[in-house]
């Protein structure tokens, strides 16, 4: 594997970084309204230079960029510190759903909108008893006068109480194998047969929601993909999810690191031994997530879709993540759990990296299946 860039390559990460140093908005304002309608409007600008949807083919608005470019775009939004944006779920998941799998009056009608933030997705995928088993799930939708009428619950659905589409995945075929009795939707939130709870979260927020559907329509022209594919349709989205997590997560990583190292420094513990192991082993598996990243992006570039080993960089990040929390936690003594500062809210938040996202208890089974080969257990 070359890890070294073409020149081309480095132009772009040279126009990428002069154009964020140029275009940068500042930190995030406080407050959950005021954060998302920054990110909309830093999405917008992203749009405008054809960067919020860099890997979508320029026929649908964006740059057509190499999977090592758009590896190069996270990797420098992360060290620039920039804000997210705002329709995340949308620009990974949906919309290069809908190029795979949709019609070409879908991508006509959603794709535009996804790239600009003015309508915001999410994906209803896990339900109460259905959480990391997807294919188990009991949202039932049957046809009705040329619509699907839809009822069931999700859970922890991310952006649902912002968003105005929601990837729906329901069962459609009661009697046929569970795999092959889904079918894949793009559902209105806007009716109200849709109900969206907020989950108060550990730190306060409540990013994460609750679905409640009660015979909630979606015209037949909202199904994606083919009655009965939802399950393929479903695998391409998380996989696409998954698989754009990789280098900026790594870089994330490292960058967080280096805020403990000062950090530890400032307490004193800088001479400490097993301090100094602890942090050297977290370095190390940070690269080992670039590299990793780095590998499952070679798979991709021979495939053309993401592979299984983007569950290999998000279970890598989620144990990396949340033991670099938990060492900065002990390293600030007593106040470690109880003051309020920026490391507090990052241990508490660390709590779900390994729930969301696919839990990785899950992700060790398709690694081990998939990536190693093992025999199945049943």
């Amino acid at each position: 594997m070359d890890l070294t860039l073409s020149p081309q390559e480095e132009a772009f990460r040279d126009e990428l970084r002069q154009w964020l140093a140029d275009n940068h908005p500042g930190p995030e304002p406080a407050g959950d309204i005021d954060a998302f309608e920054f990110r909309r409007a830093w999405q917008r600008k992203l749009d405008e230079a054809n960067y919020a949807g860099l890997s979508w083919p320029e026929e649908y608005g964006g740059r057509g960029a190499t999977l090592i470019e758009q590896a190069i775009f996270n990797e420098e939004l992360v060290r620039s510190r920039a804000p997210m944006t705002a329709n995340v779920l949308g620009l990974v998941m949906g919309g290069p759903v809908v190029i795979a799998h949709g019609t070409d009056e879908q991508k006509q009608r959603f794709l535009k909108p996804i790239l600009t933030a003015e309508e915001i997705w999410c994906q209803g995928f896990s339900e109460p008893e259905s959480g990391s088993d997807l294919a188990s799930l009991k949202t039932k939708a049957v046809k009705d006068n040329g619509d699907w009428v839809v009822t069931g619950q999700k859970v922890w659905t991310t952006f649902a109480h912002e968003a105005k589409w929601c990837m729906l995945v329901a069962r459609t075929d009661q009697d046929a194998a569970k795999h092959k009795g889904l079918t894949y939707f793009i559902m209105d939130m806007e009716q109200e047969a849709v109900q969206v709870r907020p989950l108060r979260q550990i730190t306060g927020e409540a990013e994460f929601n609750e679905l409640f559907i009660e015979e909630a329509r979606i015209p037949d022209e909202n199904v994606v993909g083919g009655v009965g594919n939802g399950w393929m349709v479903a695998i391409t989205t998380l996989m696409h999810e998954r698989a754009g997590l990789g280098f900026g997560s790594a870089v994330a990583l490292k960058i967080a690191l280096g805020e403990l190292m000062q950090l530890v420094r400032d307490q004193g513990l800088a001479d400490d031994d097993v301090i100094r192991q602890r942090i050297a082993q977290l370095y190390i598996e940070s690269e080992v997530l670039r590299l990793t990243a780095s590998r499952g992006l070679t798979a991709q570039m021979k495939t053309g879709i993401p592979g299984p080993e983007g569950s290999l960089v998000k279970w890598q990040w989620s144990d990396t993540n949340q033991a670099m929390t938990e060492l900065a936690t002990e390293v600030r003594g007593p106040e470690g759990p109880i003051v309020d500062s920026d490391w507090t809210y990052r241990f508490l938040r660390a709590r779900a990296n390994s729930i969301e996202g696919g839990t990785t208890e899950i992700l060790r089974n398709i690694v081990a299946e998939r990536v190693l080969g093992l025999p199945r257990l049943r």
